[in-house]
């Protein structure tokens, strides 16, 4: 066994998202989301379920902090649900859905909890998906508006800002899959909302400098290591081209290069909005911190008759609830590559965890399998940071038993147990130990 030691300031978090748990979606004069419609249609989400109760954290709140704080919690990544701040999208303002941000980033702050605020992470308003959603170019300003009416409103308290949360799954999962809300299967729509989703992003970060406050500004990408099954030449390439498009190349090449990935872009050109490569200059714009979203890996071959000639197989690891194999050197490569390739000012894991079949028995739930999977990962977290990685923190997804979108209550991803039926929480053995792993800023790798 080896005890490994994080940096002294380095912050141990947890993270959540809007629609997964608040609840009381339409309450204090809220307007729906998209994702309020999709699973009130019959046949989009298991079971039928919907996010109407979740975990009720729009009324428990407080007791949600206090169960943070006795962990030893340093940060809290959460995200702010765009129709409860501006019902329609745009125009009139609800102060009572700020209202209740106010009081959720004041408990933290009370907490000794840093908040790390996610802009948008799914929930966009359906009003304006009514008018085209992230298929309208104009949604780039809506945005910024938003954006700034909270930078305005709690940037004298928040200071770490992410833009969006893997803008990849809105796009392809939303818009070319049609798993998410708001359940389209268009490939031209998916990358018209690829690219306005980018200069969503960057219009908020020059209203974020504009308002010259204090704090930082980033956005999170979604991750899944994309290994060539063997050295052919078109197995390296087919590998390539998947990593530059699953992975955080499509933004941050954008973003910090001005151009989409070169491979990537001779094979997706046709699918792109006409005049693209005019915006370009404006998505180039400088960010102060990368999150990065990772649960796993597999490998890749060519093979002519998948679309883009891309087959992907596993490992042979084993494997999460979710199916996912498990595969924790994954992580270490996204992390060397986003600081090699880029050369951040600072790097965040902003989402990594993992689903099992969790049990209650005798008001406890023995999870060895998530300990063992985030002790691996932690690891090599230690590794990357070890290597130069300017990692700064870890938010582990995630912190309860949450509305897990299109699985709806079906798969359990939290350290704390949470019983739906009377909103209980119980604290796993995952939540125990890695509380632990806070107090004492190490790891004990196996």
């Amino acid at each position: 066994m080896t005890n490994v030691k994080f940096p002294k300031d380095f912050i141990w978090g947890v993270a959540t998202a809007s629609y997964q748990i608040e609840g009381s979606p339409l309450a204090d004069g809220a307007g729906p989301s998209i994702w309020h419609r999709f699973t009130h249609t019959p046949g989009t989400i298991h079971d039928g379920d919907t996010g109407d109760v979740a975990c009720d954290h729009y009324r428990r709140y407080r007791e949600d902090v206090a169960l943070m704080k006795s962990l030893g919690i340093k940060g809290y990544r959460f995200s702010i649900s765009w129709p409860r701040i501006f019902p329609k999208g745009k125009g009139r303002i609800n102060e009572r859905g700020l209202a209740f941000y106010d009081r959720l980033i004041d408990e933290l702050l009370k907490a000794g909890i840093t908040p790390f605020v996610t802009i948008y992470h799914w929930d966009l308003p359906a009003a304006l998906q009514d008018i085209g959603g992230w298929t309208n170019r104009d949604i780039a300003y809506w945005f910024s508006d938003y954006a700034d009416y909270l930078f305005q409103r709690l940037g004298d308290r928040v200071k770490h800002w992410i833009t969006l949360n893997e803008p990849w799954a809105t796009a392809f999962v939303g818009h070319l899959f049609g798993e998410h809300a708001p359940g389209m299967k268009d490939i031209f729509s998916a990358f018209a909302v690829v690219h306005n989703e980018l200069r969503a992003h960057s219009k908020a970060v020059e209203a974020f400098r504009d308002e010259n406050i204090e704090g930082k500004i980033g956005i999170t990408l979604s991750n899944h290591s994309m290994k060539p099954a063997s050295q052919n030449e078109k197995d390296l390439t087919t590998a390539r081209v998947a990593h530059e498009f699953t992975n955080y190349p499509l933004f941050l090449d954008p973003i910090y290069k001005g151009l989409y990935p070169e491979t990537l872009s001779h094979i997706v050109e046709e699918y792109m909005p006409k005049d693209y490569l005019q915006d370009m200059d404006e998505i180039k714009r400088p960010i102060d911190f990368v999150g990065i979203n990772y649960y796993s890996g597999s490998l890749v071959r060519f093979n002519p008759e998948k679309p883009f000639g891309l087959e992907t197989l596993d490992h042979g690891l084993p494997k999460t609830e979710m199916g996912w194999e498990i595969y924790p050197e994954g992580l270490y490569e996204m992390l060397k590559g986003v600081q090699e390739d880029y050369d951040p000012g600072e790097v965040f894991i902003t989402e990594n965890g993992a689903a099992f079949k969790d049990v209650v028995e005798d008001g406890q739930v023995h999870d060895r399998e998530r300990i063992d999977y985030l002790r691996a990962h932690f690891t090599q977290a230690h590794r990357a940071i070890k290597d130069g990685v300017r990692l700064r923190g870890y938010f582990v997804w995630t912190l309860m038993d949450n509305f897990e979108w299109a699985y709806g209550y079906s798969k359990r991803f939290g350290i704390v147990y949470t019983d739906y039926k009377t909103q209980e929480r119980i604290v796993k053995d995952s939540g125990k130990w890695y509380a632990n792993v806070i107090s004492e800023n190490s790891v004990t790798s196996e």
